[in-house]
C-alpha cells in the first residue's frame, strides 16, 4: 500500500482531488510545507506530490520510503533529478494539461496591457468618464494588433497555441531562434534580430538553473521603445532590475508579468513598491484555469497507476528498475 503526501495542496485550491484517493491507498494533503516541516512528512511517504516544494538531495536522504515523486507542473525544478535517481526514486510530472489556459492568459495580458483596462477603469472610478464633455474618454493611446510583429521565444506547444491566437487577431508571427545557437532552423529567426522587430515579445520557454538571465538590459535594449513584453514562462527569465529601469525610463512601452523571480513576491518587491502604469502583474495564475487544473489532477493520478502497473509514464529520469511491488 502506497502513502501518498501531497505537500502543496493550496496550490490547487479549487481542483476536485477525489482521482488521487486511490485504492488500497493513503492519502495525506498538506495546505502548504516549509522546509522545516519538511523532513517529517517525508518520513513514511512512498509517493510525494509537489507542485513548487523543493526536494533537493538532502531532503530525499530524509525520506527512506519514497519510491515515486510526481510533479505537480511541467518544470521539474524543484527536484534535485539527480540524487532522485541516485536513490532510485523515479520523478514524474505533467504535461500539456494548460495548452489552452496559458496562451489565454496572455493573450488577456497583452489585451489589457495594449488596450489600457486597467488605467481606463481607474479612470472611470475617478470620475474622469462622469465629467468627459464628450460621450468618450481619450486618455490613453491604443494600438491596432493587427498588422504588428508578434515574436515568440519558445515555440513548443504553449508557444504555438499562443502564436495561433496572436494570428487570429491579425498579427504577423515571428519564432526566435535560441539565444547564441550556431545555425539559424527553417522559418526562425537569429534571436537578436527577432526582439529587434518585436512589437509584442511573449515568452513561453524554460529557465535553465544558475543560467543568465534570456533578457537582462543589453537584450532588453534590442527591442523597440514601443514593445510590449508578456511572460508567462518562467520569472528567472527576465533580469527583474533592468526591466524596471526600463519600464522607467521609457525604453520599454509595457510589460505584462504573470510570473516573478520569487513566487510570492515581498511586499517590498520593486515592482509592486513602483506601481508603475505600463507593468501589470497576475500571481502566477496562467495555469491555472478550472479545466487545466482538473487535468493536471487526473495525469497525477494516472502517474501513480502506471508507476503502480511498473509501466511508469511522463519519466524525467531513468532509473535501474520501478521500486513498486504492490498496486493501488
Amino acid at each position: 500500500m502506497h502513502h501518498i503526501v501531497l505537500l502543496d495542496a493550496d496550490t490547487l485550491q479549487g481542483a476536485d482531488l477525489s482521482a488521487l484517493q486511490l485504492h488500497g491507498c493513503t492519502l495525506q494533503l498538506y495546505p502548504s510545507t516549509t522546509a522545516a516541516e519538511l523532513p517529517h512528512r517525508l518520513q513514511q511517504a512512498t509517493v510525494v506530490i509537489s507542485n513548487k516544494v523543493v526536494l533537493d538531495a538532502s531532503m530525499l536522504a530524509q525520506a527512506p520510503q519514497l519510491q515515486l515523486i510526481c510533479v505537480a507542473a511541467t518544470g521539474t525544478n524543484n527536484v534535485d533529478l539527480a540524487a532522485a535517481t541516485a536513490r532510485n526514486i523515479q520523478v514524474c510530472n505533467v504535461r500539456d494539461y494548460a495548452l489552452d489556459a496559458v496562451p489565454q492568459h496572455a493573450m488577456a495580458l497583452l489585451l489589457a496591457l495594449n488596450n489600457q483596462i486597467v488605467l481606463q477603469q481607474q479612470a472611470i472610478y475617478r470620475g474622469d468618464w462622469s465629467r468627459s464633455p464628450v460621450f468618450c474618454l481619450h486618455q490613453q493611446p491604443i494600438q491596432s494588433l493587427a498588422g504588428k510583429i508578434f515574436t515568440v521565444v519558445g515555440y513548443g506547444g504553449l508557444g504555438q497555441a499562443t502564436a495561433a491566437l496572436a494570428k487570429a487577431f491579425g498579427m504577423h508571427i515571428c519564432v526566435a531562434e535560441r539565444p547564441g545557437a550556431a545555425a539559424i532552423r527553417p522559418g526562425r529567426v537569429r534571436f537578436r534580430d527577432a526582439l529587434a522587430q518585436a512589437d509584442v515579445l511573449s515568452l513561453h520557454c524554460p529557465a535553465i538553473a544558475g543560467a543568465p538571465a534570456l533578457l537582462g538590459a543589453e537584450e532588453l535594449s534590442w527591442l523597440k521603445p514601443q514593445a510590449l513584453l508578456i511572460n508567462t514562462a518562467r520569472g528567472a527569465l527576465i533580469d527583474e532590475p533592468a526591466l524596471l529601469l526600463a519600464l522607467q525610463q521609457k525604453q520599454l512601452a509595457g510589460a505584462a508579468l504573470d510570473v516573478l523571480c520569487t513566487e510570492p513576491p515581498d511586499l517590498n518587491h520593486p515592482f509592486l513598491q513602483a506601481r508603475l502604469p505600463n507593468l501589470l502583474l497576475s500571481p502566477h495564475l496562467a495555469w491555472a484555469t478550472t479545466e487545466s487544473m482538473q487535468r493536471l489532477v487526473g495525469q497525477l493520478a494516472e502517474n501513480i497507476l502506471a508507476f503502480n502497473a511498473g509501466m511508469p509514464v511522463r519519466t524525467c529520469n531513468i532509473i535501474k528498475s520501478c521500486p513498486c511491488s504492490r498496486s493501488c
